[in-house]
């Protein structure tokens, strides 16, 4: 599955209405850590059918950030039934990156 852009506009329908845990990336262009998360998280999202894999850009959706305490990014949240259940602020390896969603 590819990774979705998740925005205030279709969070609800992607995060809170998914049937499957999700892994949401918060990110920003200019944030060399972001950077080095980014493939990782595209690698889950094309191995991982059980996942839902999304990615916030958080200078176009600074709500959306707000809402969740996003101060330091990258920040990674696992959310399932629409609440958080897990949480990794800053770059982490691929292996920590899937226990989050254990």
């Amino acid at each position: 599955m590819s990774v979705q852009t998740i925005t205030k506009e279709n969070f609800e329908e992607v995060v809170v209405r998914s049937d499957k845990p999700v892994l949401v990336d918060f990110w920003a262009e200019w944030c060399g850590p972001c950077r080095m998360v980014s493939p990782l998280v595209d690698e889950i999202a094309e191995e991982r059918d059980d996942v839902v894999v999304g990615k916030v850009n958080v200078d176009e959706q600074g709500e959306l950030a707000m809402r969740f305490g996003v101060m330091n990014i990258p920040t990674l949240l696992v959310f399932k039934g629409g609440e958080i259940v897990n949480k990794a602020v800053g770059a982490r390896p691929k292996a920590e990156l899937l226990k989050l969603l254990d």
